[in-house]
């Protein structure tokens, strides 16, 4: 390959990626005569993308990976995995054991989580979530109190110091824990600082932790270190991680889970 055919693939890998973060995933079919080249050239391009670990492969085309500096939407990541989110929340709620203050982290799982907790008896739910928030908040049975501070728009989320002074002042039984990723090497992370130190102030105020999430999280590290895996008495995932996996993560300490 020339010099000129290497920027040429370069700078239509480069078009490539930005469009699968800016719709969330991308189709071969639709890029080729967008780009004016052959499938066989996309699927090369997407491979080159996919080694890298900026895309997943999926059937069809590709889907955008989170990194440390990108993060997918909450609509988009609200529509993969769902059967798995279902299952994962549900398993999570079986482990509630009498909680009667529960923390419910910002994110796509804790929607999912919400809906499994609706109408499940009384309790006091804390969170940074707006639409975690406004769901149980419809629950009569529920007491419901938002974080205060600034509200992230792609997650709708609360961060920011006026969060972290409120967890100082509560003591909560137990949290419900999301993550960007979870490995072994680097423990809990996620994209942005702000939320770091929400969560952080969350684990800090919690009796008991769990952290719940997709296969997908797991091996995945990103900017910002929260929290180690042997903080959470147990992580609650989907069977599509694989068993030895889950053996080297319960190494650590934690039960795992999957559901």
């Amino acid at each position: 390959m020339t010099s000129t055919e290497e920027s040429h693939s370069r700078q239509r890998q480069e078009e490539i990626l930005a469009r699968a973060r800016s719709t969330g995933r991308v189709s071969v079919t639709d890029l080729a005569p967008d780009l004016g080249v052959s499938v066989e050239t996309i699927r090369r391009d997407l491979k080159v993308l996919a080694d890298r670990g900026v895309v997943e492969r999926v059937y069809g085309g590709a889907v955008a990976l989170e990194s440390g500096s990108f993060e997918t939407s909450l609509e988009f990541r609200a529509g993969r995995d769902i059967d798995e989110k279902h299952r994962i929340a549900r398993a999570a709620l079986q482990h509630r054991h009498g909680a009667e203050t529960i923390y419910i982290d910002e994110g796509t799982m804790p929607q999912f989580l919400a809906e499994e907790l609706f109408g499940q008896g009384p309790a006091t739910i804390i969170t940074p979530s707006l639409p975690v928030a406004s769901r149980l908040s419809a629950d009569p049975e529920l007491t419901v109190i938002v974080l205060g501070g600034r509200v992230r728009t792609i997650t709708r989320g609360v961060v920011d110091q006026w969060a972290t002074r409120m967890l100082a002042d509560l003591v909560i039984d137990l949290a419900y824990i999301g993550a960007n990723g979870i490995s072994r090497e680097q423990g809990l992370t996620t994209q942005d600082p702000s939320v770091a130190a929400v969560k952080r102030a969350a684990i800090e105020r919690s009796r008991r932790r769990i952290f719940f999430g997709a296969h997908t999280k797991f091996g995945a590290s990103s900017l910002c270190r929260f929290a180690g895996v042997r903080d959470f008495e147990v992580l609650i995932t989907g069977t599509e991680l694989p068993a030895t996996e889950a053996r080297r993560f319960a190494v650590l300490g934690p039960r795992v889970v999957r559901a």
